[in-house]
């Protein structure tokens, strides 16, 4: 599948020598759901922000469809929208000349059956005259999404867009993700509700001061990294884990009662049936079992926490 946007050896190092981004390689397929995930600080909105043109790298080159983000600004922006995590509109406009006056900007000829549409799936077709003061933080948020897609993007970015949102518009926002997707559009989305990214996405890619950790096919990425737990719950409770078993992967729960096994999918022999004999032999009973597979939180919280410190020297010359 051919990449919508590529991103080459990218840098960006702000005036007093913080490096917020470093040597940033990283494709997005045409057509995918591509999920970027990451704590705090670790460089989402920055590599967003470059994408979409609002802030200038440091170095390296990115396209957007085929167009260099700086040397053809103009045609690789009218090729994305952008939902970004703070609501900046205009207050004082009513709700449907915000959504026509951005879909102006990028020269789209009017088109008011789209921008109905628009905003009927996102339920604000009631309030299209409303002033934007007058709307609550999830009606501003919809607002947001309805002028990010008012000049029909082929590429779709969505930073961090159900924080703080209701649960009607966050089930609203995914209905009209997926219907974009169908129509071809690449979406590309930040958040911090990584159940969302593990129901949505195509493509997973962690970042963490500044680096791309891993980039993988979230398919892939839970069948390697995801682990079971077998969860025994104990008819008596155990202080400490006997001797003989301490080799095993396991570990005492819930004030000694439960008794936690880790395995890897992935292993042609689980170990599942020599625990159960060593515990019989060491007459610990249980009284029931339950199987949980490693969530992609989980995942995401190891490879972030066993990141070592970025290695790159920070740069002493720096470009606007």
């Amino acid at each position: 599948m051919s990449a919508i946007i590529s991103v080459s050896n990218l840098n960006k190092i702000y005036a007093g020598g913080f490096r917020a981004l470093n040597n940033i390689s990283l494709d997005i397929r045409r057509g995918e759901i591509f999920a970027l995930l990451g704590p705090n600080g670790a460089g989402k909105t920055t590599l967003i922000s470059i994408i979409c043109g609002i802030v200038n790298p440091s170095s390296g080159t990115i396209s957007a469809d085929g167009h260099d983000i700086v040397r053809d600004y103009r045609a690789a922006r009218s090729k994305i929208g952008l939902v970004p995590q703070e609501l900046c509109t205009d207050g004082f406009e009513s709700v449907m000349a915000t959504v026509k006056f951005s879909r102006g900007l990028f020269g789209k000829p009017p088109n008011p059956a789209y921008i109905e549409q628009i905003l009927r799936q996102l339920s604000l077709w009631d309030k299209k005259d409303s002033r934007i003061m007058s709307l609550s933080g999830g009606m501003k948020r919809r607002v947001m999404i309805a002028k990010a897609l008012s000049h029909e993007p082929e590429i779709l970015f969505l930073d961090e867009p159900t924080a703080g949102v209701d649960v009607e518009l966050r089930r609203d926002m995914w209905d009209m993700v997926r219907g974009l997707r169908q129509r071809g559009v690449t979406i590309i989305l930040t958040t911090h509700y990584i159940e969302e990214a593990e129901e949505m996405a195509d493509r997973i890619g962690v970042i963490n001061k500044g680096e791309i950790v891993l980039v993988e096919d979230k398919r892939v990425l839970m069948d390697k990294l995801g682990q079971k737990q077998l969860r025994l719950q104990l008819q008596k409770p155990l202080a400490v884990l006997p001797q003989e078993l301490q080799a095993y992967p396991l570990s005492l729960g819930n004030e000694g009662m439960e008794l936690i096994y880790h395995f890897d999918t992935q292993s042609e022999h689980t170990g599942i049936a020599d625990l159960f004999r060593r515990l019989d032999e060491h007459g610990i009973d249980y009284k029931d079992l339950q199987s949980r597979q490693r969530s992609l939180e989980d995942i995401f919280v190891s490879l972030v926490s066993a990141q070592p410190p970025a290695g790159a020297q920070q740069a002493t010359e720096v470009r606007s």
